[in-house]
């Protein structure tokens, strides 16, 4: 194997990590178990568990089902909608933003990978696409880890929603918790930023030769 590609093992494990945590970015953004809300009234929430995520709100109600049946219901936010926190229109737009970065950041770290086991010694051009690979990956954590930070906050202050009289649903619940999306947020953020700082450690061998171009 070439001092090259013995230079860049760190990164691949960079590129591994980077993709994974992407990927979780990705299951965060779609999964409504944001915030899992306890009610006590039942009528029209029938577990007494309602979930609220980024993109809508959903309860599973035995209302106007067939005894035995249940159904879930959900709402989705409207951008026209004041009674949604800010927390949530900041998720949606972040997590966004996270994850088109995050592919962005996978992308240029396979074309530097590829340009170092290929044998192509261009020093300016592997340590670029690493440079930039890297701050993506960094950009994308930071990303998730607004919205993952600040839901979090929100559930651990019980903190209330002013959903209107169409969403079935309380102002504020009995008690609440973090849902699934939460810790896999924070192990998104985890792996991109460690993807992150792997991808912009990288240092070109000075024993590979190295061929100038502008």
């Amino acid at each position: 194997m070439s001092s090259l590609a013995r230079s860049s093992h760190l990164q691949l494990a960079a590129f591994a990590l980077g993709t994974v945590g992407w990927i979780l970015c990705t299951i965060s953004m779609g999964i409504v178990e944001w915030r899992v809300w306890h009610v006590d009234n039942t009528t029209i929430i029938s577990s007494g568990i309602a979930w609220v995520g980024i993109w809508k709100v959903c309860f599973i109600s035995y209302l106007h089902v067939s005894p035995g049946y249940k159904e879930q219901f959900c709402h989705k936010f409207s951008g026209y909608d004041s009674s949604v926190p800010h927390e949530i229109y900041a998720a949606q737009g972040l997590l966004l933003i996270a994850m088109f970065m995050g592919l962005l950041g996978v992308t240029a770290t396979i074309f530097a990978l590829r340009n170092v086991y290929m044998g192509v010694t261009r020093k300016t051009l592997i340590t670029h696409f690493f440079l930039v690979g890297g701050c993506f990956y960094i950009l994308a954590g930071l990303c998730v880890l607004v919205p993952v930070s600040w839901n979090f906050y929100s559930v651990t202050h019980n903190q209330s929603i002013a959903f209107p009289p169409s969403y079935y649903m309380p102002s504020s619940p009995a008690a609440q918790e973090a849902g699934a999306a939460i810790p896999i947020g924070i192990v998104a953020v985890i792996l991109l930023l460690l993807s992150g700082t792997f991808s912009l450690s990288y240092r070109f061998p000075a024993t590979a030769n190295t061929i100038t171009k502008s």
